[in-house]
């Protein structure tokens, strides 16, 4: 797993950006070489160069967007070829639009461009396959042996046999309760804590995972430092968990894990430099979307009756009450008689119209207001409301703490998580959004908005 922008991506996942950056450049390279002109005069003089890697970011953007570096596993080859075809047909769009709006300058040859985007749809799709079958076995998992059975080590043995992409795998268990099962999925139980030294001159594990639900007296301290001096790694089960999931286990949270954590993310500096570009990118926003904001009130008029912005309120930074500001998506009296009640994905009080905007979350663009007023950033928890917010609070712990950031627009939880309608889905969510308090930095913002702008475009994602 390799760390970038706060988040802990397989080390597959970059190989395989990295790898098919370089074949498609290579293929449009190539194509120059059969092409009428001289290859060497357009790439080292007419840029062409650049006009290549402007291609290759768009091919890969487009991969990304049709989540292809987020599902790795290969269900369909027709599918796979089918989505290549879809992308760089879109690919073809983009330089027509650039040679529409005369902007010689990026576009490719016309017939560097078809040669190359034939090459590359010859070689991408093989290479991706022979990639998933025979890179990712040579390479090798790194190996864990798990100290415990804890239910953070269960979910997070869980995780890595369903994800084997992450490029870990559980050699098995030590534990010496006498509840403990003989056997974790298909992971086995290789004996009690005692037997560690002789589990480890086996199994050779690259790390241990500690995940013991009763350590007093239990813990093998002195074992587990002289192990990892000796150079294996030694990890708790939370941390693992935090790294695998992308959020905290509240089960297994301590108060003093965050009190003394050295990379606790929220300080003044981080929050005021946090609110400085969320007010910057929300003045670009609304003078970008408006025109769109002018058609999606109008659609919201025409198709219901009823005000064309909903108003409510929402608990907010430092537990401060402010009205939050939506384009209405349902039906003007949708609580009249219910209360007040969560949504949902489906929810029935949802206009035809506000499906659609809910789906593209078009409904969210009048917050920008709110964020430019200083009461939300761009990125942040979600704001929930105060009835909700009591109820939770008494029966969640650490709940409260989530309102130490502003609430976002959008967030962490909102592009890993569905939408909120029990009890058991906020815990979920407030996971997600303690992993984000923790790692508070504009460089995991910059990866949510991203994340998010798949959202709007193709209606997947975020929630």
């Amino acid at each position: 797993m390799i760390r970038l922008f706060k988040v802990s991506i397989p080390s597959a996942a970059i190989a395989l950006i990295l790898s098919e950056a370089i074949l498609l450049f290579s293929c449009y390279v190539v194509a120059e070489y059969g092409s009428d002109i001289s290859a060497e005069v357009y790439l080292l003089e007419e840029y062409g160069l650049w006009k290549i890697g402007l291609q290759v970011l768009i091919v890969l953007l487009g991969l990304y967007f049709f989540d292809l570096y987020e599902n790795y596993r290969i269900t369909s080859r027709i599918d796979l070829v089918q989505t290549y075809c879809i992308v760089l047909g879109v690919s073809f769009l983009i330089q027509a639009l650039f040679n529409y709006g005369r902007r010689s300058d990026m576009v490719l040859p016309k017939w560097a461009m078809m040669y190359g985007s034939l090459l590359a749809l010859m070689t991408l799709p093989a290479w991706r396959i022979l990639f998933t079958r025979v890179v990712w076995n040579a390479v090798g998992a790194r190996k864990l042996l798990f100290l415990g059975s804890s239910e953070a080590a269960r979910d997070v043995i869980g995780r890595i046999t369903e994800r084997p992409e992450l490029g870990l795998a559980a050699v098995g268990f030590l534990d010496s309760a006498a509840s403990a099962p003989p056997k974790l999925g298909a992971i086995p139980n290789l004996g009690s804590v005692a037997d560690l030294d002789a589990v480890v001159a086996e199994k050779k594990p690259d790390a241990i995972i500690v995940g013991m639900t009763e350590r007093r007296q239990n813990l093998p301290v002195e074992r587990l430092l002289d192990l990892r001096l000796s150079g294996i790694y030694v990890e708790d089960a939370a941390t693992t968990y935090e790294t695998v999931f992308g959020r905290v286990s509240i089960r297994d949270l301590r108060p003093s894990q965050l009190i003394f954590s050295a990379e606790i993310g929220p300080s003044s500096k981080r929050i005021a430099i946090q609110s400085a570009y969320s007010f910057f990118l929300s003045l670009i926003g609304l003078i970008l979307m408006l025109p769109v904001m002018v058609i999606v009130a109008a659609l919201v008029k025409l198709s219901s009756p009823g005000p064309v912005l909903f108003r409510q309120k929402r608990v907010g930074f430092n537990g401060v009450v402010f009205t939050i500001y939506k384009f209405r998506s349902m039906l003007a009296d949708a609580e009249a008689k219910s209360g007040a009640i969560w949504a949902a994905k489906d929810d029935p009080r949802a206009t035809p119209v506000g499906r659609w905007l809910r789906k593209l979350r078009l409904d969210e663009l009048p917050q920008l207001f709110n964020v430019i007023r200083g009461e939300m950033s761009v990125v942040g928890p979600r704001p929930e409301r105060p009835e909700f917010v009591a109820i939770l609070q008494e029966k969640i712990p650490y709940y409260r703490q989530r309102h130490c950031v502003k609430p976002g627009i959008t967030g962490w939880a909102q592009i890993n998580y569905k939408y909120g309608e029990t009890i058991e889905d906020s815990i979920a969510k407030l996971e997600y959004d303690l992993y984000y308090i923790k790692h508070l930095a504009w460089s995991l913002d910059a990866f949510i908005i991203f994340h998010t702008l798949k959202t709007m475009l193709f209606g997947r994602g975020a929630q």
